[in-house]
């Protein structure tokens, strides 16, 4: 089976964009969910976890397909860590230096235990994951943890693994290693362990390498895409649900909702709309900033939660409106002054395109056209690129 980008593949998917945001959305309501009790998105807000879920399977999908057009061209790993590491780092530092500053400081006050998480060389090599549990400023770096392994160790096998079932006999044993791993309830396993938490990046690696080798129409992988959000929902709601096979279910309702805003990209319908602009595709554009500072503004503002909490329901509704506008602005200003501007040095480091919602064209392999096929998309405007604008992932 050859690995080619299949013709009716855009260069440009906005709707995955906007699953990003609702992803770091459902993250935010989900660390505010003490705040939300009483109020009727209280329960969808305890849900708000599986955010991260989504996160791993858009990163699989996405990565895997930057690598698998990259497969075979000079510079492979120069110029995908370069970018990774231009999209991914320098936030990072940042945020790691203003939590070690501010941390430092309550514990010099006495308001909070120094010694709490992991020591400080695991966040310089991305293992800060492996220790439990991690000091609360900083917590949400454990999923970026596992996404810069899963970088460091995936791209390595799909370049040099090239026959397609070598690469999803490995996703497929990461997929049903996961959920058995978490059933065996290891002593050293700790709860944000990588080992048990591929579910998601192995369904969207898998979901990339089913839709660069298997020759389907765009029409079926719609229904494959609709009919894996169903079951997978309907699983997490029955069989699964409080089994260690509910991420696994969650997982598969991801990556058929991703799929199916892959497969019907571009459509004039309500969902596609609000997927693909306004505010769900803002908050997809900063969602790497968002998520990796809410909770340090959170602890900013903790003075304003205890003034708040004489007032109750109104109390606490005013401290989660002031939570996300406080994040939103941040992320907003790190998203326009500081990470975009990084950004453009990527250029230094052409031929393999990172985009986040978006697939590159130019470096994509020949498509697979059929004659027919290929006059009557000549005939079909050509969909925008957007550029290179990237990233939780989480």
């Amino acid at each position: 089976m050859p690995i080619q980008r299949p013709t009716w593949l855009p260069s440009y998917l906005p709707e995955l964009q906007g699953l990003r945001g609702l992803a770091v959305l459902a993250v935010v309501a989900y660390h505010c969910h003490p705040r939300l009790e009483g109020t009727r998105i209280h329960y969808a807000s305890l849900w708000g976890w599986a955010g991260v879920n989504l996160f791993f399977v858009l990163s699989g999908f996405l990565i895997t397909s930057i690598l698998l057009e990259a497969q075979g061209k000079p510079r492979y790993f120069r110029n995908f860590y370069g970018r990774r590491a231009l999209r991914i780092w320098p936030v990072y530092v940042l945020v790691l230096a203003a939590c070690y500053w501010h941390l430092r400081w309550l514990a010099s006050h006495g308001m909070m235990d120094a010694t709490k998480g992991a020591p400080w060389p695991a966040y310089v090599f991305f293992v800060q994951n492996l220790f439990y549990p991690l000091s609360d400023a900083i917590g949400p770096t454990w999923s970026l943890a596992i996404e810069e392994q899963y970088y460091f160790l995936w791209a390595p096998l799909v370049r040099f693994l090239r026959r397609p079932w070598m690469l999803a006999a490995v996703l497929t044993g990461a997929l049903a290693g996961s959920p058995l791993l978490r059933l065996a309830n290891l002593p050293w396993v700790t709860p944000t362990h990588t080992l048990i938490h591929l579910d998601g990046i192995a369904l969207g690696s898998l979901l990339a390498l089913g839709l660069y080798t298997l020759p389907l129409s765009r029409r079926l992988w719609l229904w494959i895409g609709l009919g894996a959000l169903v079951l997978g929902i309907a699983a997490a709601a029955t069989v699964a649900g409080g089994t260690v096979f509910l991420d696994s279910a969650l997982a598969a309702a991801f990556a058929g909702a991703v799929l199916a805003a892959i497969a019907s990209t571009g459509a004039r319908n309500p969902i596609n709309a609000v997927l693909s602009r306004g505010p769900l595709a803002f908050f997809g554009r900063i969602s790497y900033g968002l998520y990796m500072t809410h909770i340090l503004v959170f602890i900013w503002f903790g003075w304003f939660d205890l003034e708040m909490d004489r007032y109750g329901m109104a109390g606490s509704l005013t401290v989660v409106a002031l939570r996300l506008a406080a994040s939103t602005a941040l992320a907003t200003a790190l998203w326009y002054g500081f990470e975009s501007q990084i950004l453009k040095l990527k250029r230094y480091f052409q031929g393999v395109c990172v985009q986040t919602p978006s697939l590159t064209a130019a470096s994509a392999p020949q498509s697979r056209t059929r004659p027919a096929e290929k006059a009557s998309r000549q005939a079909r405007p050509a969909p925008g690129d957007a550029g290179d604008r990237s990233r939780p992932a989480p």
